[in-house]
């Protein structure tokens, strides 16, 4: 069995923390209750406002593009 050097490990962890990247994408998810008339009832959008535009992404219109919507409440 070889030995592990304390210089072998740390030289590979800092090989790999050089590539890390600490940068975050944040989503606020909520989910689709029920649909009509061109009105969807979404649950879970706690910081949204009113007004505020909203991406549907896995809803498509006939061009295949996200739908988007506006919060009215």
């Amino acid at each position: 069995m070889s030995q592990v050097r304390p210089d072998e490990v740390s030289a590979i962890l800092r090989k790999q923390l050089s590539g890390f990247n600490n940068e975050a994408d944040v989503y606020d998810v909520g989910t689709v209750l029920e649909v009509g008339d061109g009105i969807a009832r979404v649950y879970g959008l706690s910081k949204v406002q009113a007004g505020e535009l909203v991406e549907l992404p896995d809803s498509k219109d006939e061009n295949g593009n996200n739908i988007t919507g506006m919060v009215l409440n």
